[in-house]
């Protein structure tokens, strides 16, 4: 079966990538309501949401670092970019998103234009530094000069005084989609001890991440996007034939950027706020964090790096003393306080150590991130099936490494 131009096997990937989103809310509801475990249920709108938006920048930056080789430290300034364009939009208009949202796609791809334009100029580390420049210059101007236009450190929000000219009396005074409120919930069903929450929000970005996931497989099996691994390759030996490689480079940068402000832009309309802090070079860190952990110049690498750094941030910083003494107060009073005083460097405030930990040991013996783990597993499977008989003398040569494997 063949759809939207895909191959066979990419339609099948497709599939199952669109049933995982669509059933996220069940899948991150492992256990029961009232269980010693639910603390790890995971699928409560605010970080379905979180996962869908880091997932599409993740995505957007793999098509410039996992694709082109480009390390660039400053996409959050696009980030910031698409938040306050699109709360400028709610000030100036109303609240629905529809407004705001291809503005923002717009306004962090002409800036990503602009940036990538002089950036590119160099490569290698220069070029990082000359991205991590300009994402702290976007930062100071937002946060103490341009003021009038960001609000400086309290931040962009909407006021009554504002203007709001296609307001009308019975809209909703929060974001929506054609009075479609994207905070509430449109169905909470409780089956057993298990409550699901199915929201409005949710379900818009991941539509919307859905299909940029597609229009990255795209990207991915095109020529366009074999010319960005030729670059990522060996740029050098391009340029010596006579191929000029800075229209690539840069028209990726500015794609990049575009899903960038498209996420940042869909971060205003779950929270109609836009902050300077989303431009800080901790934001763009955070990005190549996701990348690089699910497997940079993979598909699904990227949406899973993002799933597992905000599951960290949200799931381990949430677990306190009080649920450590609910898990463990069943063993003697040594041997509990001596796991919990042993847990606090792993939970609560200290889940950066835990996300840490396991991003050097990914880097260590997984370097094609979470997504050669997985092909590892797959492999052991298959190869415990082996058919009785086959050829077990001479097995096929291993894969040298992640990028020669399919970038699923």
């Amino acid at each position: 079966m063949k759809l939207f131009g895909l191959s066979a096997k990419d339609t099948r990937f497709l599939i199952i990538v669109i049933l995982l989103t669509m059933f996220t809310p069940i899948l991150l509801q492992p256990f029961p309501e009232g269980s010693a475990l639910a603390t790890f249920n995971a699928g409560y709108p605010d970080l379905m949401q979180r996962i869908a938006i880091f997932g599409i920048f993740a995505i957007g930056f793999n098509i410039l670092f996992g694709l082109t080789g480009y390390l660039s430290f400053g996409h959050a300034a696009f980030l910031g970019i698409g938040s306050y364009t699109v709360v400028w939009m709610y000030k100036l208009l109303d609240y629905n998103v529809i407004w705001g949202l291809p503005l923002a796609v717009i306004t962090s791809g002409l800036f990503a234009l602009l940036i990538g334009y002089v950036s590119l100029r160099r490569s290698g580390i220069y070029f990082s530094i000359l991205t991590l420049a300009f994402a702290q210059m976007s930062y100071n101007l937002a946060y103490s000069v341009l003021t009038p236009i960001t609000n400086g450190e309290t931040g962009l929000q909407v006021y009554p005084s504002d203007a709001q000219v296609l307001m009308g009396a019975t809209e909703p005074t929060s974001p929506h989609l054609f009075g479609i409120v994207l905070r509430e919930n449109f169905w909470q069903p409780t089956i057993g001890g298990w409550q699901f929450t199915f929201n409005n929000g949710y379900y818009f970005t991941a539509i919307i991440a859905i299909v940029l996931f597609y229009l990255s497989l795209r990207i991915f099996r095109s020529p366009f996007g074999l010319m960005l691994r030729a670059i990522k390759t060996n740029q050098t030996r391009l340029n010596y034939t006579g191929i000029n490689t800075r229209p690539y480079t840069l028209a990726a940068f500015v794609i990049s950027g575009m899903y960038a402000g498209l996420a940042g832009g869909l971060m205003a309309a779950m929270d109609p706020l836009s902050g300077a802090e989303r431009m800080q070079w901790t934001a763009s860190g955070e990005v190549v964090l996701m990348v690089i952990l699910g497997g940079a110049g993979t598909l699904m690498g990227p949406v899973l790096g993002a799933g597992f750094i905000k599951y960290l941030e949200n799931i381990f910083s949430k677990i306190n003393d009080s649920i450590l003494h609910g898990w463990f107060g069943a063993l003697p009073d040594g041997l509990e306080n001596f796991i919990i005083g042993v847990s606090h460097f792993f939970v609560g405030k200290s889940w950066h150590l835990t996300s840490g930990l396991m991003f050097m040991l990914v880097v260590i013996f997984l370097p094609g991130g979470l997504v050669e783990g997985g092909a590892r597993i797959r492999n052991l499977f298959r190869r415990g099936k082996s058919p009785k008989g086959a050829d077990t003398a001479h097995p096929p040569a291993p894969v040298a490494n992640a990028a020669e494997k399919e970038e699923f």
